[in-house]
């Protein structure tokens, strides 16, 4: 019964880490793309920033499915090494997202402010 379960949550780990990349590849192909537009166009702060803020919600929505990952891998391990090392990403990992939706929060205040 342990193997199958131990099976079920490595490919688990596997789809949601495939999910995180495919979520983080299309939001910086969305942002390349953004950034051209508004590097070759005479956009707007505000549409600079747009652009910013459209990527870091894709950043923060990749980073919480491989924080996902990162706590169903843990169920598995039984090496300390290994916890303490999906600890240490998933510390990071959780630092990043804060300091994100720190970012984003800040500048929708101050868009806010300016509205």
């Amino acid at each position: 019964m342990r193997e199958w379960l131990t099976v079920i949550t490595e490919q688990a780990v596997l789809w949601i880490d495939a999910v995180a990349l495919v979520v983080i590849v299309g939001g910086t192909i969305q942002a390349i793309f953004g950034m051209l537009r508004v590097t070759f166009t005479s956009a707007t702060t505000h549409q600079r920033r747009e652009v910013w803020m459209h990527y870091a919600r894709w950043l923060i929505a990749g980073l919480t499915f491989q924080l996902a990952a990162d706590i169903i891998e843990t169920s598995i391990t039984t090496d300390w090494e290994a916890i303490a090392r999906v600890a240490a990403i998933a510390v990071i990992r959780t630092f990043l997202n804060y300091f994100l939706e720190k970012d984003f929060a800040d500048l929708r205040e101050r868009e806010g402010r300016k509205s």
